[in-house]
This record gives structure tokens, C-alpha cells and sequence, in this order.
């Protein structure tokens, strides 16, 4: 009945061949890697190695890959515009911006002279450098995740260090072709003078465009860009809306490219941050996040492609030179600027290993530079240096999770050494010392009056707000202990009592006036940062009682253990919150409420202490001694 087609005359379809290999292969060895506790971008970069030309057996389309791999570059970027916050940025701008032009150039440095004892020359030294220097998001994020420490103080140092090294590294991909063409002049013998001008105003060109790019899309675009979205939402159309945030995201990106000389991923990062001001921001991340995944995938594809495994064997002391770099140089530079800029031993360990590894950033630089070669029509860069890039890249990256392990163990091996511990801190006890004297002093003209209750709270973030807030209207003030100076000195000059310091020290809970404290309330959201503190207070004041947050029921052992008079556990919270809102929802009176919310609480976390369980009540409270008056007692919820 039907004629099949011979094998010969079936159509040639290396477009699918490239991508269903691709995924495929990505996808077996990704799940590898995410089951052995690594970061899946290593399986996807191996992928590539599978299927690239230096392997034997199944070759994808190099070219088609490249060409899905821009895709991937403005749909990386398109998110990283998205999640784009300045005031985030702002938050931490004392400490990221100088912490990560030093450490880049620190980096930068260090590559350009492994390049130049390699004979590779100066462009390819500058590309290699900026490379190293930049860190992975995708892997910084994961590891802070999984260690607990994205929402403390020193997770948000080490995100707004990455989004100032992105912003460098984008702005050096609008500058990579002027540099170029001056690298080129300067390799044919035509540098000096005579290529000075031409380069400069190259540059100013460059700029230029793009400086116009930027204003067109943060002016014009601003208003364009949410009206459009809004238009098409109101279709209440989900393909019409996926549609329209990927049409706009890699439409801006091939535009900039075409018309105004920048860069795909610059492009794709202006239109990200222009659709992260709508209203419809949070829809247009949903739905371009899978796209995005998929084409990031195949993305660290066609890079791991680049890569020849042999290189391995033949520049060995190449790749242990780059992961000096980023393994050493860039942790030991990072460390020292924190410390030097007054933060703790713990925020330096935390910036520390958050750096140690590369990855999206350096393949897209590496990507462009080499891209140059075919358009200017000469290797002004070395292709090695995409090897070195990927090679370093899954080592630092299989080695990252381990790092965020070994902070704990570090930090307790540096206390043990109290002049090592005293020389890293020396310019952090300045600072406190400094910015601490306010509370010192308001603290010394009320110690006469010994009869008023003293509380510390601990972290002052939402939780901590509330907190502080409701004792202030029980006329409790409260010593606020926070690490973000800036929150320190606000709330000195509001004449409210804070301290500036991490509060697992001694000398700094003595500070706060722990000794005389009645309560102490520990806000902060991670356990490993909680539990320090609470048994640091509890050996200056047994006789305190400790009320702290906490996230998972599990932790309730070793809370009654250290100490912890009442806890509010966030898993349980959140169940009764749930519940109650759907109660709410279906016209339960609320006694029946009250009462649902109790029997959720008993049947989630049935502790031995009976001052949790207490905790775990509707009507939570912090008591005081039985021997003082109803007035004294506070009623709250944490």
C-alpha cells in the first residue's frame, strides 16, 4: 500500500539531529551528576564532549549548535536582566562594587600572565583573564541554597558581587570588538599613534550605540515593552503571552546586534531589565523560564563541543595554572578585601568560596572573542583558551559544593587560634568599635535602671521588624544585634539601640547587654547560623529564655538541647496559615478555625519540651519568670 522512501532519499535534518542528541545526552548525564550532588551544568558541558568532534561516534552540527547556542546566551541574559534590581545592588554597594572590580582585575592580571609564558599574546591573555574572574550564577546560587545562606547578610554580599561582575563583563562585550581591532593594528605593526585615534574612536562609537540602546530601552522601551505585555495578558492567551516575552527577548537581542553594533547578550539584558519593571513581570519569568533552560542546556552543549579532551593530557600545567587562579587567586583576593573592608571572618569565607568556580559568563565571553577570528578574518585569540575555560570549569564546579561545606570547619579552626582570629578581625573590631559606641553610651545612662525588661533580638529582617516592633509597644526596647551596618546606623539615629556585630561572639552579646537580658530573640532564617548564638547566650546568662525561629520540625531536638525555651517552626506555621485561609475561604466559623489550627500544630510536632509545644499554640507568648507581674509578660508571635 505505501512506498517507503529508501534510506538515501530520507531527508538530511541536522537541525533536529543537533538538538535531540543534544538534549538527549544532556539529559543522562545531567540526572548523573544532580544524583552524585553536583551541579548539573557539568553533565550538560560533558554532553558536549560526547557529541562534539574530538569524541568518537555521533558528531552534532557544530555550526547549528553555535546557532542554538546565541539562543541560549539571549534567553541567559533575558533573565539575568530580569531578576535585575538595582536597589539589590545598592544594598550591598560598599562592599560588591570595590570587592568585585579588585578581584576582577586581580583575576584579569593573573590570566593575562599565564597567556603571555604561554606565547598566546595579549588579547587572548585579556579574554582568558576576564574569563577566570567572573563566577557562575547559576552555581553560586545553588551552592548558597544549599548551604543555608542565600538570605543571610553574607549571601547577599556574594549575589551582589556577581551581579557587579556581570555588569563588567557585559559592559566589556560592547567594548570586545574596538579592543580588537586595536589588538589587531598592534599584532600587524600598526600599533602607536597611528591606531590610537582610529581606536578611540572606535570606542567612543561603541558607546555611543550603545549608550542610545540603553536610552531607547529604558525611556521608549519602559513604556512599549509593559503596554504591549499588558495588551496580550488581557487575551488571557498563555501561548499568546509566551509568545510575546520570547518574541521580545530575542527580537531586542538580534536587533541590538543588527543595528546598533552591541552585543546579542547586552541586548537581551536591557530587554530583561525593561519587562522586570511591569506588573507582569513575575508571569513573563514563568513562562520564559523553560525555553530558557532548554536553551541554556544546549548552550553549555555547544561549548562543551569546544572541547578537546586530549588538551587535558597535553597542557596539563595550563588548566592547574587557571585553577590556581580560581581556586586561590580568587578566593585568598576575595577574602582579603572583605576583611579589609571591616566585614567578618564568615562573610569572607562565604565571598570566598562563592567565587571559586566559572561558568555561563566565561563561555560567552570566550564564545564572542573567538567569533572575532572569522569576522576580522585572523586568530587575534586562541581557540585554547575556550579548552582552558571549559576544563577549569568543571573541575571549580564539581569542587564548589565541597568549599561551601568547609566553611564551618574553617571557622572553627581560626578560632582556635586566637591571634590569627584577632589579626582577620582587626579592622572588623574597628568598625564595630566605631559604630557601636552610641549603643555603648545610651546603654551606660540607663543602667540605673535595672528594672526594666532587657531583650535582644537577634537579626532584623521582616521577622525581626515585627518582633522589635511589638516589644517596643510593650515598652520593652529592644538591642537590636544586626550584621548590616547600614540597618545599624538608621536605627541608632532613630534612637533605638543596635549593635553591629555577628552575634555568635561573646564580646558582642556582652555588648548587647545579654548579661542582664531577660529574653533573646533569634530571628535569623538558617540553622547553622542560629545555633551558635543561642549557646554562646546561654553560657553567659543560664537564665535566659530563648525564643527563636525555625524552619523545619527536625531541628527541634537540638534546639531543647542547646537551650531554646520556645520556638516557631515555619513548616508548621505554614500548614496552619494554608489551612486557615482555605477555611476562611469556605465560610468556617472562626472557632472551628482556631481550633483546626490547634489540631494541625499537634499533629505536625509533638515535642518533649512542654515550652515548645507551648510555642506551637494559637496564642503564643513570650512569658516572663513566674515571679513577675502580668505586666511584664508580652504577647506575640514570631
Amino acid at each position: 500500500m505505501f512506498d517507503l522512501l529508501p534510506l538515501a532519499a530520507v531527508p538530511d535534518m541536522p537541525l533536529v539531529t543537533t538538538i535531540a542528541a543534544g538534549l538527549g545526552v544532556a539529559l543522562v548525564l545531567g540526572y548523573i551528576t544532580q544524583r552524585l550532588k553536583l551541579s548539573p551544568i557539568i553533565g550538560y558541558l560533558l554532553a558536549g564532549v560526547v557529541v562534539g568532534p574530538y569524541t568518537p561516534g555521533f558528531v552534532a552540527d557544530p555550526d547549528i549548535a553555535f546557532e542554538l547556542a546565541e539562543i541560549g546566551v539571549a534567553l541567559l541574559m533575558f533573565g539575568v536582566g530580569l531578576h535585575f534590581r538595582l536597589k539589590d545592588l545598592l544594598a550591598v554597594r560598599s562592599v560588591a562594587l570595590p570587592g568585585a572590580i579588585v578581584q576582577s582585575a586581580v583575576a584579569t592580571g593573573l590570566g593575562v600572565a599565564m597567556a603571555l609564558i604561554s606565547g598566546w599574546g595579549l588579547a587572548s591573555g585579556l579574554v582568558l583573564g576576564l574569563g577566570l574572574s567572573v563566577a557562575s550564577t547559576v552555581v553560586l546560587i545553588r551552592g548558597l541554597e544549599d548551604s543555608n545562606q542565600f538570605s543571610t547578610p553574607a549571601g547577599h554580599i556574594a549575589v551582589g558581587w556577581l551581579i557587579v561582575e556581570d555588569i563588567l563583563t557585559v559592559l566589556v562585550l560592547v567594548m570586545l570588538p574596538a579592543l580588537t581591532i586595536a589588538m589587531k593594528g598592534g599584532q600587524n605593526g600598526d600599533g602607536g599613534a597611528s591606531t590610537a585615534w582610529p581606536v578611540i574612536t572606535s570606542l567612543g562609537q561603541a558607546l555611543g550605540m550603545v549608550a542610545l540602546l540603553a536610552g531607547l530601552m529604558l525611556l521608549a522601551g519602559a513604556r512599549i515593552v509593559p503596554w504591549m505585555l499588558a495588551k496580550v495578558a488581557r487575551t488571557r492567551s498563555r501561548e499568546l503571552f509566551t509568545l510575546c516575552v520570547l518574541a521580545l527577548a530575542i527580537g531586542i537581542a538580534v536587533v541590538s546586534a543588527k543595528a546598533f553594533g552591541a552585543s546579542v547578550a547586552l541586548g537581551a539584558f536591557l530587554a530583561g531589565m525593561v519587562v522586570g519593571q511591569s506588573r507582569v513581570s513575575h508571569q513573563a519569568a514563568a513562562d520564559a523560564l523553560p525555553m530558557r533552560d532548554a536553551f541554556a542546556v544546549l548552550f553549555f552543549v555547544s561549548v562543551g563541543m569546544l572541547f578537546e579532551p586530549r588538551f587535558l593530557l597535553e597542557e596539563p600545567w595550563l588548566v592547574a595554572s587557571a585553577l590556581g587562579v580560581i581556586l586561590i587567586g580568587k578566593p585568598l583576593a576575595a577574602m582579603f578585601i572583605v576583611l579589609v573592608l571591616g566585614r567578618s571572618i564568615h562573610m569572607g569565607l562565604v565571598a570566598a568560596v562563592s567565587l571559586a568556580q566559572i561558568g555561563e559568563f566565561s563561555f560567552i565571553l570566550a564564545t564572542a572573542a573567538i567569533a572575532l577570528n572569522t569576522t576580522l578574518g585572523q586568530q587575534v585569540f586562541d581557540p585554547q583558551v575556550m579548552s582552558v575555560l571549559v576544563a577549569s570549569s568543571l573541575i571549580s564546579i564539581t569542587i564548589n559544593p565541597l568549599l561551601f561545606r568547609t566553611i564551618p570547619a574553617i571557622e572553627g579552626w581560626i578560632r582556635r587560634r586566637p591571634r590569627l582570629q584577632a589579626f582577620l578581625q582587626r579592622q572588623s573590631e574597628n568598625r564595630a568599635k566605631a559604630v557601636n559606641s552610641m549603643t555603648r553610651l545610651k546603654a551606660a545612662k540607663e543602667e540605673g535602671a535595672s528594672d526594666k525588661i532587657k531583650s535582644v533580638v537577634v537579626g532584623y529582617g521582616p521577622v525581626g521588624q515585627t518582633v522589635a516592633r511589638i516589644l517596643r509597644e510593650f515598652e520593652i526596647e529592644p538591642v537590636v544585634v544586626e550584621m548590616n551596618v547600614d540597618t545599624v546606623l538608621r536605627l541608632n539615629e532613630e534612637g533605638h539601640s543596635a549593635i553591629y556585630g555577628d552575634a555568635a561572639r561573646e564580646d558582642i552579646l556582652i555588648a548587647a547587654g545579654i548579661k542582664n537580658a531577660r529574653y533573646l530573640l533569634v530571628t535569623l532564617p538558617d540553622a547553622a547560623s542560629r545555633i551558635p548564638v543561642i549557646i554562646t547566650a546561654k553560657e553567659i546568662n543560664p537564665d535566659l529564655r530563648v525564643l527563636t525561629r525555625a524552619r523545619f520540625v527536625r531541628e527541634a531536638p537540638m534546639l531543647e538541647e542547646i537551650g531554646a525555651n520556645m520556638v516557631s517552626f515555619e513548616e508548621v506555621e505554614g500548614a496552619v496559615a494554608l489551612a486557615s485561609l482555605l477555611l476562611r475561604e469556605v465560610g468556617a466559623e472562626p472557632g472551628r478555625i482556631d481550633t483546626e489550627g490547634d489540631r494541625i500544630r499537634r499533629g505536625l510536632f509533638r515535642p518533649s519540651m512542654p515550652e515548645i509545644r507551648a510555642a506551637t499554640a494559637p496564642d503564643s507568648s513570650i512569658e516572663g519568670d513566674a515571679d513577675q507581674p502580668s505586666d511584664d509578660r508580652v504577647a506575640t508571635s514570631i
